[in-house]
């Protein structure tokens, strides 16, 4: 949370910021409550938030669109400041810790969709020796019996 509160055209109520990011209230509770955004309080306990939070908003849900865990969002957030935008080398910098993962993912469902034609003809789904089931038949090194339900 920010050590000095922003000016009131600068903060946005809880309402404001469902609106004008398209997240629900309930959503930017939660992202609050897991450590995404902050916060605080005005003298009449209303919820007030900076107007940087729609920029983290923004990226929490590409982020997730990308099937990237909160935790990691979360992590990733660490490095960026609280109290106004980042600039655009730290979303670079962000970008850049997620970009192995995305290649990995890619390259993953890139080998997964060429070996489906092949599992799909092939008709015989062996547990065995099947490429998308048991790659490397990598079951075996846990030895005899089931290792899936």
């Amino acid at each position: 949370m920010p050590n000095a509160r922003p000016r009131a055209t600068d903060a946005l109520s809880v309402g404001e910021l469902a609106a004008r990011s398209g997240v629900a209230v309930s959503a930017i509770h939660f992202y609050e409550r897991e450590g995404l955004i902050a916060g605080w309080r005005t003298g009449a306990n209303h919820r007030r938030f900076h107007r940087s939070t729609l920029r983290r908003l923004a990226v929490i849900r590409i982020a997730q669109r990308l099937g990237l865990p909160l935790a990691e969002i979360g992590n990733a957030f660490r490095a960026l400041p609280d109290d106004h935008a980042p600039d655009a080398r730290a979303w670079q910098q962000l970008s850049g810790l997620w970009r192995g993962d995305l290649d990995r993912r890619i390259a993953e469902l890139t080998r997964l969709r060429d070996q489906l034609d092949f599992c799909i003809g092939c008709g015989c789904l062996s547990m065995k020796t099947c490429p998308i089931y048991n790659p490397d038949d990598a079951l075996a090194e846990r030895g005899r019996g089931a290792h899936r339900f």
